[in-house]
């Protein structure tokens, strides 16, 4: 397995994961009561939106050739990150 394989390999598994977290904290924001809901919804609909460009981002990255991989990563990187920030940072206000 090459390094762009092993670099996709664990992008998909940490945004699974990611997916995951986002999927409870839906279930537990329609559990809350409404003035709750309204401020978890948003928040829940800004991860979404982050976790879909993170996944357009590592298309691109898929669909790249050898060399044109790394230039990717970066945006790639970015994308991981600040979903990551904000997925760890919701989850503590979740709880």
């Amino acid at each position: 397995m090459g390094m762009k394989d092993a670099y996709q390999q664990k992008i998909e598994a940490q945004l699974d994961e990611w997916k995951a977290d986002i999927n409870k904290m839906k279930a537990k924001a329609d559990k809350a009561n409404a003035d709750v809901q309204l401020k978890y919804y948003k928040q829940i609909e800004d991860l979404q939106s982050k976790h879909e460009s993170a996944q357009e981002k590592l298309k691109e990255l898929k669909k790249s050739g050898k060399d044109a991989w790394e230039d990717l990563k970066v945006g790639v990187d970015l994308a991981w990150e600040s979903l990551g920030e904000a997925v760890n940072s919701a989850n503590s206000r979740f709880k």
